[in-house]
């Protein structure tokens, strides 16, 4: 008899990686339970109780309700945020943190969960300056790095490690003429840098002559590492420029993989490398809710049957 006990997914309405999970759940029989915590209070609802065998209730959308107690994992990816417009500020913001931390607390807090990830370690581990010292910590070889907000170190750093690469410490999305567009990585002289850099923290990195780009994506105890060729100092800049081959990683690399993701009790992380002419793999940044589905049809690579293992814990 099939495990009854759901896979809960935590994502927005459009999440085409998601999606193909879900399915792949459904093919093998096991229930799932999908919510976008930004539904919130209007079409997704909460009953938990705080008793002496933990968090009990459940969590119902207009087509699914689930056990909490029953929950078997957690697939956290992306969702929405709070939101309450027909409110004012004042009672909205107090709305968002009252929700924030009820049905956000209630959902970090299921017993027997497994969790792809925990929404409290993933948030540890989108700090990059966090991310960048656990690699180091991890054995990874890391190009020097420098974050700050003073216009004289940001210089003084790019004329002793330069060439030298700009590059957002998060990048939240920003309407260009209606188009969602990003801060772009790019490469940054010491007579480029004005006292605009006072005005926040910047990230200032040295950059490594490279040969190719690598994305490895790490599900449980699973490692898939795909080559992305492309010439670009940026690579998700242009994806029709792209070629991808699966390797192997070297010596001593997977074990800093497992050790970064213990760091921040991970599940799942999509890292990227830049591969130097002389082979030496640089860490550069690992994702906790990256992309990695778009790499399976180009490579044949495993990976959701690996997420659909894990998530159904047979592994």
């Amino acid at each position: 008899m099939n495990d009854p006990r759901p896979v809960l997914v935590v994502t927005s309405l459009y999440d085409p990686t998601a999606d193909v999970v879900i399915r792949e759940l459904h093919d093998r029989d096991v229930p799932v339970v999908r919510l976008d915590s930004g539904d919130f209070p209007a079409s997704l609802s909460v009953e938990a109780e705080i008793t002496s065998h933990g968090v009990r209730g459940r969590i119902s959308t207009p087509t699914r309700t689930a056990d909490l107690s029953a929950v078997r994992s957690m697939y956290y990816r992306r969702p929405s945020g709070f939101a309450f417009p027909h409110l004012t500020e004042q009672d909205a913001r107090f709305a968002v943190t009252q929700a924030r931390y009820g049905l956000g607390g209630v959902l970090a807090a299921l017993p027997d969960c497994l969790y792809v990830s925990h929404p409290h370690r993933i948030g540890d581990a989108e700090f990059k300056p966090a991310g960048l010292a656990a690699a180091v910590e991890a054995g990874f070889d890391v190009p020097p790095t420098l974050i700050t907000s003073s216009p004289d170190a940001a210089r003084g750093f790019v004329r002793r490690h330069g060439p030298a690469i700009y590059k957002p410490l998060h990048n939240p999305v920003y309407l260009v003429d209606g188009v969602s567009s990003v801060v772009k990585v790019a490469e940054v002289t010491a007579d480029e840098i004005d006292d605009r850099v006072a005005g926040t923290a910047h990230l200032f990195q040295q950059l490594v002559p490279k040969a190719a780009d690598v994305r490895v994506t790490v599900i449980g105890r699973r490692v898939f590492c795909v080559r992305i060729d492309s010439g670009l100092l940026d690579w998700r800049t242009d994806y029709s420029q792209l070629s991808y081959t699966p390797v192997e990683a070297p010596p001593g690399i997977e074990a800093g993989l497992h050790a970064y993701l213990d760091h921040f009790g991970l599940a799942f992380g999509a890292f990227d490398f830049c591969v130097g002419k002389d082979g030496r793999w640089w860490f550069l940044e690992c994702n906790p809710s990256g992309q990695w589905y778009w790499l399976e049809p180009e490579t044949g690579l495993p990976m959701c049957a690996a997420l659909a293992d894990l998530l159904e814990r047979t592994t």
